[in-house]
């Protein structure tokens, strides 16, 4: 038996209308974004909630360059990416929509598979760019690529978008559809995570090199599956060419007319973990730790080049990652996949990936999306300050526009709304209606307020049980009062569990989306 509620696009609309500018916005913020300023995003990959130290602070794992963004800024203590993993996350970011209102419903893309975001999209670049913002993507883009195909040689793709034919991809010939085709007016990015082939860089539309060789994959940490590789692409100093591209972007365009845009979505602590000679032992924790410290140096670099270029004060600087760590705790004296010596610092006395929360990357459970969210704008926020306001990776396309002044249509980004006041400290009060989570292997949760419910009976991701989507019992949870989502109250609350099914079944609807009672 299916319950299947019906969600009015009017309501939803509205919903959209009280919170973006290009329906208007408060006096107070359009006055204080006045003057349009620079916008930097930058977001880790895999970096979990307890590998800044700013968030953890019995970690000895140094953030100074986090730490200090923390410090001179605004620190989200309760935001969340839209997915446990990667591209789905990305999507949201990108587009102020959630990725299950795609095609793609649960797992990732792979390095050669096809675009996910329509070319007719919205996105964070195209509302930026039609305002006057010179945009520009330098990371890994992870959303498929119109690579072209050799004609005598079938694809073969399996589940990760791997190509099981080397020399599939026709790599002399312009990607069809790329970051440059949906608004960003220069890229210069990786096809997908650091352990995904084909190991390029693509500059605009074109890779920087053709791939003369194919490498055998290697074992955790520095973990990477077989593939296609270019003779210009190492994937030890993957982070640091990226870095120094970001850099150079910034240099070349402070002083320009225009003012910039630069969406940073970094390739690590994500494996392969793999960090360079300078940061190998650092931590004194394994590689994963030195990895991180690595993360944070390279976030320092970006910051500096911006004190460097005399445009620190009217930069927007946000921080983020797009889920929580792929590390797993020592749970109860048993090691978990990750056991070897190198490893030695991930039991919970030397540092927690994800702090104190339940479950790892992929998981519906905290540890699966809660992320670091740091926001500086030294112009506009004079006194540092934590919000405690739920918000989500698709809030930043709103939040950016209005910053912006920019035209922005809530339509084609249904899940964005701005938290601009919260940044500002101004009275207007926060009309977001209730977060949604989703795990890699599809699991839904409902977040407002205090209460999240779990629509399943699982994590939905890598700990066990994994569980069923919409399978009985699901999971309530007071989040203010238990964090590791220890207790379970769907039965002491079921009027809550039920309020929240209903309005979870509003925001899904037109998706094909629906709840199973038990039988």
């Amino acid at each position: 038996m299916r319950v299947i509620f019906v969600f009015p696009i009017a309501v939803l609309v509205l919903f959209s209308i009280a919170s973006i500018n290009s329906f208007g916005i408060e006096p107070a913020a359009t006055e204080a974004v006045s003057s349009r300023p620079n916008i930097v995003v930058i977001m880790a990959d895999d970096m979990g909630y307890g590998d800044v130290q700013r968030l953890n602070p019995v970690s000895t794992v140094a953030t100074p360059s986090l730490n200090k963004l923390a410090e001179e800024g605004v620190t989200f203590t309760d935001a969340h990416s839209p997915s446990g993993v990667c591209t789905p996350t990305r999507y949201g970011l990108i587009c102020g929509r959630y990725c299950w209102r795609t095609r793609l419903k649960n797992g990732v893309l792979g390095g050669y598979s096809k675009p996910l975001v329509d070319l007719e999209q919205q996105t964070i670049a195209s509302v930026l760019g039609a305002s006057g913002y010179k945009t520009a993507c330098i990371g890994k883009w992870h959303l498929g690529l119109g690579w072209q195909w050799q004609e005598d040689l079938p694809a073969n793709i399996n589940y990760f978008g791997i190509a099981g034919n080397p020399g599939s991809v026709d790599f002399s010939k312009p990607i069809t559809d790329a970051p440059t085709d949906h608004g960003f007016d220069y890229s210069y990015i990786i096809p997908a995570s650091l352990d995904m082939s084909p190991y390029v860089y693509i500059e605009n539309n074109r890779v920087t090199s053709i791939p003369d060789k194919v490498i055998e994959g290697d074992s955790f940490p520095a973990f990477y599956r077989k593939g296609e590789i270019a003779a210009d692409f190492k994937i030890i100093e993957c982070l640091d060419h990226l870095t120094d591209k970001a850099v150079e972007f910034v240099t070349k365009n402070a002083k320009g007319q225009q003012p910039f845009f630069l969406y940073l979505p970094l390739p690590a602590p994500h494996k392969p973990v793999m960090p360079t000679t300078a940061f190998q032992g650092k931590s004194k924790l394994g590689f994963y730790a030195d990895f991180v410290m690595q993360v944070d140096n390279a976030v320092g670099q970006v910051l500096e080049s911006l004190d460097r270029n005399g445009v620190r004060e009217n930069t927007v600087v946000i921080f983020t990652s797009d889920n929580g760590s792929f590390m797993y705790r020592f749970e109860d004296g048993k090691p978990d996949h990750l056991d070897e010596p190198k490893q030695q610092g991930y039991r919970p006395e030397n540092h927690q990936p994800n702090g104190s929360l339940r479950g790892t990357k992929a998981d519906i459970w905290e540890g699966g999306h809660r992320v670091p969210f740091f926001v500086r704008w030294p112009d506009k926020v004079k006194t540092p300050h934590q919000i405690s306001q739920t918000i989500t990776h698709t809030d930043i396309l709103a939040t950016l526009a209005e910053i912006a002044n920019a035209k922005f249509d809530a339509i084609a980004s249904p899940d964005s709304y701005s938290f601009l006041p919260q940044v500002l400290q101004s009275d207007a009060a926060s009309l977001r209606p209730p977060v949604i989570h989703h795990s890699a292997g599809g699991m839904f949760a409902i977040r407002k307020g205090k209460w999240k419910l779990v629509l399943g009976n699982g994590s939905g991701g890598r700990q066990k049980p994994k569980g069923k989507k919409f399978a009985k019992p699901y999971h309530l949870f007071d989040i203010s009062a238990d964090l590791g989502e220890n207790v379970n109250l769907i039965e002491q609350y079921p009027e809550v569990a039920e309020e929240l099914e209903r309005q979870f079944e509003q925001i899904a609807d037109g998706n094909q989306l629906t709840t199973k009672q038990s039988e």
